[in-house]
């Protein structure tokens, strides 16, 4: 039997859209670049309270972007800046207050 992967905790998981049709210019690829500055800054980027980031060719949007999806909560942000994504990263995901102006879809849960 192979051996798995070891997974180290996480609270949350980011996906940055970087796809040109939502992303003209690049823009998804500068705020990937800059999330991990940001995260580290905040104190999440290492241990159990850290969130994971990832980036993505499509979320399947392909308009208003950059698109950030944040998981576990399901909450899409649309029209991602450099300082709407220093807003997501300090009120969303370290103080838990979900940037209500910039969500565009949640995902549905069933109760």
């Amino acid at each position: 039997m192979p051996a798995f992967p070891a997974m180290e905790p996480y609270s949350r998981h980011m996906l940055i859209c970087t796809g040109e049709s939502c992303s003209p210019e690049r823009r998804g690829r500068a705020l990937y670049a800059r999330l991990s500055e940001l995260l580290e800054r905040e104190g999440l980027l290492f241990g159990p309270t850290r969130v994971k980031r990832g980036e993505t060719p499509c979320l399947g949007v392909c308009a208003g972007g950059p698109i950030v999806v944040v998981y576990p909560e399901g909450i899409w942000y649309a029209g991602v800046t450099d300082e709407l994504l220093e807003r997501i990263v300090v009120d969303h995901l370290k103080n838990g207050r979900i940037v209500e102006e910039a969500v565009f879809h949640r995902l549905a849960f069933d109760s």
